[in-house]
C-alpha cells in the first residue's frame, strides 16, 4: 500500500514538474501551451526511465473534466451564449451528426476491416470538439470574439450528440442492435433535458447555501465540490454530465455577484486560475504521454500505413468540418436575421475559414476511444479497437499541433485579428458607475451637516479624478486635464510602493508581525488593482 501511494505521488509530482517547465517554455516561445505540452509529452513518453502513465478514462471523465468544464462555463458570457444559441446548436448538433455520418460512410473506403458500424463508432469518438483545447488555444491567437464565442459555445454543448452517437455505435457493434429513430430522439431529449435539470437544481441549492455562508476557504471548497456534484448526479441518472456542469456554471456565474464578497471573490479567482492551469496542463501532457501506449497496441500495420491512415483520417475530419461551416454559417445568418429578427452581421469568408480551422479535439476524444469495450457480447475482441484509438490520437495531434500552430498565421493572413482598442462597454459602465457615485455624494452632502463638507469634497475629488481618466477629457469641476491626471496616477503609484516598502520595513524591524503585514499588503493590493490607485 505504501509503495502504491509513493508511486502515485511520484507520478503526480512528475506531471506537475512537466506542466510547470513546459508551460514556462510555451510562454517564452509565445505558443499556446497545450501545443507545447502535447509535443513534449509525446517526446517524454519515449525517454528511458520515465514512468509509464496510462490514461484512465474514469480519471478524465470523473476527476479532471468536471472542474475544467465548470471553469469554462463560469467565464462564458450568458448574453453572447444566448444570442448565438442558434449558431451554436447548428454546430453542436448539426455538425456532430454530419461528422458521424460522414465518417461512417467513408471509413470502409479508407481503412481495411472497417464497416459502417465501426465507422459510426469512430465518428462518434472524434466528432465533438474539446472545450478545453478550443478555449485554451483560441483565446491566445487573437481570434475575434464573435468567432471565439461560437467555438467555446459549440465545444461546451456538443457532448450530448456525440455521447448519443457513441451509444448507438457501441450497441450496434456489441449486440448487433439497430436503435430506432424514436428511441434515439427520446434518448437525446433525456440527455439534454436531464442534464439541464440537474445543473439548475444543483445550482439553485449551491446558490442558497452560498447566501448563508461568508467564509472564504469554505466557499472555495464548495465551489470545487459543485461541478463534481452536478456531473456525478447527472451521470448516475444517465443524463449528460457535461451539460449539467455547464448549466450549473452558467447559472452560478450569473448569481455570484450576489453571494460572493469582494474578499472571497479575489481568493476564489486566484485558486481557480491556478487549478485551471494545473488541470489543463496535466491533461495535455497526458495526451502526449499516451503515444507509446497507442503505438504499442497496434499490430499488423507498418509505420508507413499508420502514418497514411492518420493523415487521411485527420484530413477527412478537417474537410467535413470545412464542408459544413460554409453553408451552415449562411443558414444561421438567414435564420437569425429573418426568423429570429436578430441584428447579426453577415458572416465573411475569412471568418468562416477560421471557424472551420478551429475544430480542436482533445482528451475527451482519446478517453472515449480508450473507454471502448475490450470484448463483444459473445467474448470476441472488439474489432479494430486499437486502430480506433490510434486514429483518435492522430486527429487530436493534428488538430492541436498542426491547426493550433498555423491558426495565428491564418488569422494574420486573412486580416481578421482582433484589434486592440478601448472596450466601449467597459468605459461606458465605468462612467455611469462613477457618475452615480458622484450623484449619491452630492445628495448625501446636501442632507448632512455643513461641518462634514470637507469629507464629502475629498471623496468626491477622488471620484472626479477617476471620471476624468475614464472620459479622457478635462473636468470643469476639478480643472485637471489629462497631463495633470497622469501625474496624479504616477504619484499615487509611487505612494503605494512607498507604503508597501514601509510596511515590509516595519515587519523586518519586528514592529509588526507577519499577519499584520499580510493584512496591510492585501489592502494595498486592492487599492493598486483599482483604476486610479487612490
Amino acid at each position: 500500500m505504501i509503495g502504491n501511494v509513493q508511486a502515485v505521488e511520484l507520478v503526480f509530482l512528475l506531471l506537475l514538474l512537466f506542466v510547470v517547465a513546459f508551460g514556462a517554455l510555451a510562454r517564452k516561445l509565445q505558443v499556446p501551451y497545450p501545443i507545447v505540452l502535447v509535443i513534449a509529452g509525446g517526446l517524454l513518453g519515449f525517454v528511458p526511465g520515465i514512468p509509464r502513465i496510462a490514461l484512465n478514462p474514469d480519471v478524465i471523465f470523473f476527476v479532471i473534466l468536471p472542474p475544467l468544464l465548470y471553469s469554462a462555463a463560469w467565464v462564458t458570457s450568458w448574453r453572447e451564449f444566448s444570442f448565438n444559441m442558434f449558431s451554436i446548436l447548428l454546430l453542436a448538433f448539426g455538425l456532430v451528426t454530419f461528422t458521424v455520418v460522414g465518417v461512417a460512410e467513408s471509413a470502409h473506403w479508407l481503412f481495411a476491416g472497417f464497416d459502417w458500424k465501426l465507422g459510426l463508432v469512430l465518428g462518434a469518438v472524434v466528432a465533438p470538439t474539446d472545450a478545453l483545447a478550443a478555449t485554451s488555444i483560441a483565446e491566445r491567437v487573437g481570434i475575434p470574439k464573435r468567432i471565439t464565442d461560437l467555438i467555446e459555445g459549440e465545444s461546451l454543448v456538443n457532448d450530448a450528440t456525440g455521447l448519443l452517437a457513441l451509444e448507438f455505435g457501441i450497441a450496434l457493434v456489441l449486440r448487433n442492435e439497430t436503435p430506432t429513430v424514436p428511441g434515439g430522439v427520446t434518448r437525446l431529449a433525456y440527455l439534454i433535458l436531464g442534464g439541464l435539470a440537474v445543473g439548475l437544481i444543483i445550482g439553485w441549492i449551491a446558490d442558497w447555501v452560498e447566501h448563508h455562508i461568508d467564509d472564504g476557504p469554505i466557499e472555495i471548497a464548495i465551489s470545487i465540490l459543485i461541478p463534481y456534484a452536478a456531473y456525478l448526479t447527472a451521470d448516475r441518472l444517465r443524463a449528460s454530465g457535461v451539460l449539467a456542469v455547464v448549466t450549473c456554471g452558467l447559472y452560478l456565474s450569473r448569481r455570484s455577484s450576489e453571494f460572493f464578497s469582494p474578499q472571497v471573490r479575489l481568493q476564489a479567482w486566484a485558486v481557480w486560475e491556478a487549478l485551471d492551469f494545473i488541470l489543463n496542463g496535466v491533461v495535455f501532457v497526458l495526451i502526449g504521454l499516451q503515444l507509446p501506449y497507442v503505438l504499442a497496441g497496434i499490430h499488423g500495420y507498418s509505420h508507413r500505413t499508420l502514418l497514411l491512415y492518420g493523415a487521411l483520417f485527420s484530413a477527412l475530419i478537417i474537410a467535413l468540418r470545412m464542408f459544413w461551416v460554409f453553408p451552415g454559417a449562411y443558414i444561421a445568418y438567414w435564420t437569425r436575421t429573418r426568423l429570429l429578427h436578430q441584428k447579426y452581421a453577415c458572416p465573411t469568408v475569412p471568418g468562416i475559414l477560421v471557424l472551420g480551422w478551429t475544430g480542436m479535439r482533445g482528451v475527451i476524444a482519446l478517453a472515449a476511444a480508450i473507454a471502448l469495450p475490450q470484448t463483444l457480447a459473445n467474448g470476441d475482441p472488439f474489432p479494430q479497437r486499437n486502430l480506433i484509438v490510434f486514429l483518435a490520437f492522430s486527429v487530436i495531434l493534428v488538430t492541436l499541433v498542426l491547426q493550433g500552430l498555423t491558426l495565428p498565421w491564418l488569422v494574420r493572413v486573412l486580416g481578421i485579428a482582433a484589434k486592440a482598442g478601448p472596450n466601449i462597454e467597459e468605459e461606458a459602465a465605468r462612467r455611469e458607475i462613477l457618475e452615480a457615485a458622484l450623484a449619491y455624494l452630492e445628495d448625501a452632502r446636501a442632507k448632512d451637516s455643513v461641518e462634514f463638507d470637507a469629507i464629502y469634497e475629498d471623496i468626491a475629488g477622488h471620484y472626479r479624478h477617476r471620471l476624468t481618466d475614464v472620459t479622457r477629457k478635462d473636468d470643469g469641476d476639478t480643472n485637471m486635464g489629462p497631463e495633470h491626471h497622469q501625474r496624479l496616477s504616477r504619484i499615487s503609484k509611487d505612494l503605494l510602493q512607498l507604503e508597501r516598502r514601509t510596511a515590509v520595513r516595519l515587519r523586518n524591524e519586528g514592529r509588526i508581525n507577519d499577519e499584520t503585514l499580510r493584512q496591510l499588503e492585501h489592502e494595498l493590493d486592492l487599492r493598486e488593482a483599482g483604476p486610479a490607485h487612490v
